[in-house]
């Protein structure tokens, strides 16, 4: 019963195949009809915009793409429709890639400005591409026939129009549900951490890119053969300012948000062209001004969008008929992901040697020196603005060498990683915790911790994002929950893996960091001020993982500032101040230097 709950919303949607059956009038069927096809490309802005934090203007493009090409195929050389949606699909994703190789490398506000950009330039080819009918468009598109039917009407093509939304729902809510929609989400916790985890942000950000471009190719071929003819008009840059509205007004990061969106706004647009000219008059397109408002107004006070407060309105007064919030199911019994074989205790595991890193004229890290040995606590410590961070980020691929080496163990000997980025350096087994907490706040502790595993057992980034959309990754999703669950019973947090993680505690979202980087497998465990933020108590508990983590073979390096912490915790110990080392040695030893005394405490008398 409560499987069938869980799949309430789709089972409505699926009843609304039903319409066109019964005697409504003809404009709701029209109304529909659009609804429907701006759901389809606001899906793909969910998934790009809200889940991926990459704005795009430039959709109705790619909406055009697929109109045109269909089009195009169907009147002038008597192709199938059918055979007119895969060459427009296969246009698309050859000029997604195109376009996403130059404007995925864009941040900030450059990125919008360049959506905005090759949306106008495609807009613009429309308009003056003389075999499209230039401005004029293509007339005469034949209908579509579906199994025997000849989809020639408004209210045939109304149950083609949701049948695809809603596989395409389905279809997006499983790509999130797996390795590579973690991967996709990881994104809103910035690229660092991503690729810390072994994510390649660019790749990912691309794929999105062709995936949303694709959703919005499909509508424009729906609309192409719905409408009977195409012009430039609906694919401007308004109509990709308007799918970006339906998207954010839904809930940007809602998949949901986006049917919502799509359906206040068409209502809306409607109603507001029949009672603004009447109040206003006919000289210019007030919608505009009032979507705007509303807009300021939502970014106001609802800034997830409708869909969030709408979903817990009905929860609370219809919770007998909705389900509760779904949480992963853990099987313990699913095969476990393949482990690299740990170096012998003692073993030499990373070396650095002579390590320089200069911003302009200051030299940050200044020819430092030191080695990291299998099975061992290594702490490296000194005043702030020693360089211990900057240190870290060299040795984790965050930063590149200005000069020196660092080499990391290999089964054929230490390797030179210096220049390599983060996600090749986890894959060789170093992961990492960072100063300041970077998790995902609204993904439960267990999804959390499971991206530290993205690596693990991985094939190819195409192949799995197919196989994750129709479910064939079943096994491995297993494994790699199981895995997650296993690291949170390691550390102690198993109780907590459903909860969000932005529910707890500040010593426990350091614990949760620590878990997600023993999921990448590593031979060493890099901790950025672990101990930073926590109370007595929660240090002492975080002393004890850490000890019972060496005692089972971990090699840990931390930067530290709780002197008490290291002293009690660490094997040895290495002294930074202003970039150069100036002391190593074990704990006791480092107590009594005199270098040391002298940056710490300005020397005694």
């Amino acid at each position: 019963m409560k499987k069938i709950l869980a799949h309430g919303q789709f089972i409505l949607l699926a009843a609304l195949l039903l319409i066109p059956a019964l005697p409504v009038p003809e404009f709701w069927i029209t109304l529909g009809n659009y609804i429907g096809l701006y759901a389809i490309v606001a899906l793909g802005l969910v998934l790009l915009t809200g889940i991926g934090g990459l704005t795009s203007f430039g959709q109705a493009a790619f909406v055009g793409i697929g109109a045109y090409t269909s089009a195009y195929l169907s009147t002038t050389l008597a192709y199938s429709p059918w055979l007119g949606l895969i060459a427009g699909l296969c246009i698309t994703i050859i000029a997604a890639l195109a376009i996403g190789m130059i404007t995925m490398r864009l941040s900030g506000h450059y990125l919008p400005l360049g959506t905005i950009a090759w949306g106008l330039s495609l807009f613009y080819l429309f308009g003056n591409a003389e075999f499209l009918g230039k401005y004029d468009g293509l007339n005469g598109i034949p209908a579509i026939h579906f199994f025997g039917f000849v989809l020639n009407s408004g209210r045939s093509m109304f149950v083609l129009i949701w049948l695809i939304l809603i596989l395409c729902m389905i279809a997006i809510q499983h790509l999130l549900q797996s390795r590579p929609g973690r991967a996709i989400r990881a994104l809103k916790g910035g690229v660092v951490m991503a690729e810390a985890m072994g994510v390649n942000t660019f790749t990912v950000k691309l794929l999105i890119f062709v995936i949303a471009a694709m959703l919005a190719s499909i509508s424009g071929w729906l609309y192409a053969h719905l409408q009977r003819a195409v012009n430039p008009t609906p694919f401007g840059l308004n109509a990709g300012i308007e799918y970006l509205f339906m998207t954010v007004v839904g809930g940007a990061g809602q998949v949901w948000g986006a049917l919502l969106g799509s359906a206040l706004l068409t209502i809306l647009k409607d109603k507001l062209q029949t009672i603004l000219p009447a109040l206003l008059g006919t000289e210019g397109n007030f919608e505009i001004i009032v979507f705007g408002v509303l807009l300021v107004l939502l970014l106001q006070y609802a800034r997830d969008g409708v869909f969030p407060p709408l979903a817990r309105f009905c929860r609370f007064f219809f919770k007998n008929w909705l389900p509760e919030k779904q949480t992963l199911i853990v099987n313990r019994q699913a095969a476990a992901l393949p482990k690299r074989d740990k170096p012998a205790a003692n073993i030499l595991i990373l070396e650095v040697d002579q390590a320089c890193k200069q911003f302009g004229g200051l030299l940050a890290v200044n020819a430092v020196q030191f080695n990291v040995h299998a099975g061992q606590i290594l702490g490296l410590i000194g005043p702030n603005g020693a360089g211990k961070s900057t240190m870290f980020n060299l040795i984790s691929g965050v930063l590149p060498l200005t000069g020196g080496a660092i080499r990391f163990y290999s089964d054929h000997g230490l390797q030179n990683i210096a220049g390599l980025p983060s996600r090749d350096i986890v894959q060789r087994g170093i992961a990492r915790s960072f100063q300041h907490v970077r998790l995902l706040s609204a993904m439960s502790v267990l999804e959390n911790v499971a991206i530290g595993a993205h690596l693990r057992n991985k094939g190819n980034e195409v192949v799995d994002v197919i196989n994750s959309i129709i479910r064939r990754d079943r096994k491995i999703e297993a494994s790699l929950l199981a895995e997650a669950s296993s690291q949170l019973e390691r550390v102690g947090l198993a109780h907590l893996m459903h909860e969000e993680a932005g529910s707890l505690a500040l010593g426990q979202q350091r614990i949760l960091e620590i878990a997600r980087a023993l999921c990448c497998d590593p031979i060493l465990l890099l901790l950025d001020e672990p101990a930073a933020g926590l109370r007595y108590q929660e240090k002492q508990e975080l002393a004890a993982l850490l000890k019972k983590l060496r005692a089972e073979g971990m090699s840990i390096l931390l930067v530290e500032h709780d002197m008490d912490f290291v002293m009690n915790l660490t094997d040895h110990l290495v002294v930074m101040e202003f970039g150069t080392k100036i002391a190593e040695g074990e704990p006791q030893m480092i107590q009594q230097h005199p270098a040391v005394l002298e940056a710490y405490l300005g020397g005694v008398e």
